[in-house]
């Protein structure tokens, strides 16, 4: 009979004891590593970063470089018929008139992510940073 039977511990109990330890960490720390992403893909789009990369070259701080009378300033924007961001989004998405619509450029959900943060710079008179 060996030193481990005559003492009565059963030496998988180690193994029991910090496997029971460790799991549940190893598994959230799983859980973190691969949520951090997927919580990023949920939130969706920045909408602020799409317009700088795609808008800002005709829109600086809301105006237009094109057209002066088409800035996305909030009375430009409800003199020519345009009430909301859904709006925006659709006119991001296929254009109208002289601008060029950017639906693939912006990708999935991008147009209405540029939409919500033109509609709110809009009601905070685009702030500038």
């Amino acid at each position: 009979m060996d030193v481990v039977e005559q003492s009565g511990w059963d030496g998988s109990a180690l193994w029991r004891t910090v496997f029971r330890a460790v799991l549940p960490a190893l598994l959230a720390a799983m859980l973190l590593m691969g949520a951090t992403p997927a919580r990023a893909n949920l939130a969706g789009p920045d909408g602020g970063q799409l317009f700088a990369n795609h808008c800002a070259g005709c829109h600086v701080n809301g105006g237009n470089i094109i057209r002066r009378g088409k800035t996305l300033r909030l009375a430009a924007l409800e003199r020519n018929g345009i009430h909301d961001a859904q709006r925006i989004a659709a006119i991001a998405a296929v254009g109208l008139g002289q601008m060029s619509g950017y639906g693939a450029v912006l990708g999935d959900g991008g147009p209405e992510a540029v939409a919500d943060y033109v509609w709110q710079q809009a009601q905070l008179d685009w702030p500038r940073a």
